[in-house]
């Protein structure tokens, strides 16, 4: 929707609303029924209005994030349709960029009463975005409506066929197309055709491009696998660290450089060679004056000070170099074009404390990757690490044996373990703990029933099993019966998050009042979670979020939800 049809429908928002709810979803949407999957799952309601179709799905068992761009009426539909399985977003087409960073890969795109409002030359990157945005299988519903526009809302021409072909330009099929049908509001000379496009692969080439860089294209180390491994840990761990331009992402090339250095010190302290010879261009005497600091440290947020964050300040920019300089360069794809872009840049010097923010880890420079790429990255890190991991273990292999030293792949694989940081709820145990003796009152997210000193648990609402996460906005105060029985392994489901949010946001302005820790808190979660870099923060931010963190978690793992209850 562009911005002046947005302004018509926040001015007439209660109107339209109350027109657009005086007709049900089954009868508008009739002839789209049996195209809708056997069994709910996410759906993206884009163009949302009044809430009447998300709310459907809602009652459903479907999971919906519904996008729209005209305040007025997304604060109507939010109003109508209380529920806590839809999440409303300011967001909107051709771009749909809040959507796109949740890293969610739906499994229905719904877009009703919307595609006339886009402009023809606004389509082409329309269609490539829903694109990115479905799983493999996915389905996308469009509304095609023919007929006199209304004066307040331009809209332009569309049809059937221009859609088909729109569509096959970015991997989507047109799967069917209806009859005309009279509009079921009455409007006088319009008619609406209701149009099914489906995925059928991952809409962009990215795994097959994956699968011939791994496993087919020449490597005279393992450098290019390591960029690979880098970008993906990234993309499962710190996406918000990306920077989202037209045709890709930017991430700081300074995170891609510290996320090498993790990955290579268990391999390098291990002695496994990582190319044929003696020597490795980024390692040098910064990147030995940091073994005695454990790899899971090298992560973005920490702090170092003294000579360890000279050392560190100096290995990152080693690392960047060799970066720009052989695998960014020599990643190519079946035309022989660079996968990536990196701009090497000259950090400022450190300070007396290093921390590794956005701005600190930008300094060094950027890495461009491809959007395909990155969604794979993001969606598939689980299916595309095992991958990565066994050509790593074969090459290693082969660099050993060429030496005289043979290895055996579990030594290789231990090396390559992903090590995270250790489960410590100690420094969130002593705030609970503090606030307890100080008389205030800590009660059980969960629950609300009040916690004493012995029976106090800092639990990781999104569970460490699925997701080891540490951060502050993570560790939250709970009762042992729920924390070790009732959630334990389980992802929290919607309507339990949303009954806890106003303990849960309590507690944050609670425990993190000091500026130390609401700095800290801040910085982790714009790391983790899909957060806007510019302005202020505000804990009801962190708590939306965190509920798409959630759901996305929930997709990705499959994991049995936590209702509130107990486990069967």
């Amino acid at each position: 929707m562009q911005p002046d049809s947005a302004a018509a429908y926040d001015h007439a928002a209660p109107a339209l609303a109350d027109r657009y709810e005086s007709v049900g979803f089954e009868a508008v949407h009739a002839d789209a029924l049996a195209w809708l999957p056997a069994r709910p799952g996410l759906v993206l309601d884009i163009g949302a209005g009044s809430g009447r179709d998300a709310a459907w799905f809602a009652a459903g068992g479907w999971e919906v994030v519904a996008a729209e761009p005209a305040a007025a009426l997304r604060a109507d539909a939010q109003r109508r349709h209380p529920s806590p399985r839809i999440r409303w977003l300011d967001d909107r087409l051709p771009g749909l960029a809040r959507v796109r960073r949740l890293g969610l890969a739906f499994d229905l795109l719904w877009l009703s009463a919307i595609w006339q409002h886009l402009p023809p030359e606004a389509r082409p990157a329309a269609l490539r975005g829903l694109a990115l945005l479905l799983r493999p299988g996915g389905r996308a519903v469009i509304t095609l409506r023919h007929g006199p526009a209304p004066a307040d809302r331009p809209m332009w021409p569309v049809d059937a066929a221009g859609l088909a072909r729109l569509a096959l330009d970015h991997g989507l099929a047109l799967r069917a197309v209806t009859p005309p049908r009279p509009s079921a509001l009455g409007a006088a000379g319009v008619t609406w055709q209701t149009a099914l496009l489906e995925l059928p692969d991952d809409g962009g080439a990215a795994l097959p491009l994956l699968r011939g860089v791994i496993l087919r294209q020449e490597k005279s180390a393992t450098y290019k696998l390591a960029l690979l491994r880098c970008v993906l840990r990234i993309a499962d761990g710190a996406p918000n660290l990306a920077e989202e331009t037209a045709d890709g992402v930017l991430l700081p090339l300074g995170l891609v450089a510290l996320t090498w250095l993790r990955l290579f010190k268990p391999l390098l302290a291990a002695r496994l060679p990582q190319r044929p010879g003696e020597g490795m261009g980024f390692v040098g005497d910064a990147f030995a004056a940091l073994a005695p600091v454990p790899a899971p440290s090298l992560r973005p947020g920490a702090e170092f000070t003294g000579d360890v964050a000279l050392a560190l300040h100096r290995a990152i920019a080693d690392a960047a170099r060799l970066i720009e300089a052989m695998p960014a360069r020599h990643l190519t794809d079946a035309a022989d074009r660079p996968l990536f872009g990196a701009d090497c840049r000259r950090p400022p010097r450190p300070g007396a404390l290093l921390r590794l923010d956005r701005t600190t880890l930008r300094g060094f420079g950027t890495l461009h990757v491809p959007l395909p790429l990155w969604q794979a990255l993001r969606r598939m890190a689980a299916w595309v690490e095992p991958m990565l991991v066994a050509e790593w273990v074969r090459l290693t292999q082969g660099y050993a044996a060429r030496a005289g030293r043979p290895v055996t792949a579990e030594a290789v694989q231990a090396a390559l373990h992903w090590q995270e940081p250790g489960r410590d709820a100690a420094l969130v145990r002593s705030l609970a703990a503090a606030r307890l003796r100080a008389g205030d009152a800590v009660p059980c997210v969960w629950t609300g029933a009040p916690l004493g000193p012995r029976g106090l648990d800092i639990d990781h609402c999104l569970p460490w099993a699925a997701w080891p996460c540490g951060d502050l906005w993570n560790l939250l105060p709970a009762a042992p019966a729920v924390n070790r029985a009732g959630k334990r392994g389980r992802i929290v489901s919607a309507g339990a998050l949303a009954a806890a949010r106003p303990r849960i946001l309590a507690w944050w302005d609670m425990a993190y009042a000091a500026p130390s820790l609401r700095a800290r808190f801040a910085e982790e979660a714009r790391a983790a979670l899909p957060l806007p870099w510019d302005g202020a923060l505000s804990a009801e931010e962190v708590f939306d979020a965190l509920d798409f963190r959630r759901l996305r978690l929930r997709q990705d793992t499959q994991l049995p939800e936590w209702d509130g209850g107990t486990p069967p």
